[in-house]
């Protein structure tokens, strides 16, 4: 008996019609016990004379997910980032930049 008998193929479409691009040099992480809440965002550094330094994040994108689609999402994250490291070396963090405060 073949592995594949008696399954029903699934055809997927990906509709990107209503897509948006955009960059994010930060992200933010908020939790409750149902979601994970993700916003993507820029850091932007700002220094008016005579003040101190101040870092702005605009948010620019937030993604809802449950913690099912969490853990894929750093499952799958984690294997590209392995994959990269692999073919280009480890990727270094710099520890310069202020991340935003947790909420």
């Amino acid at each position: 008996m073949a592995e594949n008998e008696g399954q029903q193929q699934i055809q997927l479409r990906i509709d990107e019609s209503k897509m948006h691009n955009s960059y994010a040099n930060t992200i933010r992480t908020t939790t409750t016990m149902d979601e994970v809440v993700l916003d993507f965002g820029l850091n932007i550094p700002m220094q008016a004379p005579n003040q101190q330094p101040t870092v702005v994040f605009n948010v620019g994108s937030r993604v809802v997910m449950n913690w099912s689609g969490a853990k894929r999402l750093a499952m799958s994250l984690g294997q590209l980032i392995r994959q990269y490291e692999e073919q280009n070396g480890e990727i270094q963090i710099q520890r310069g930049n202020p991340a935003p405060p947790a909420e």
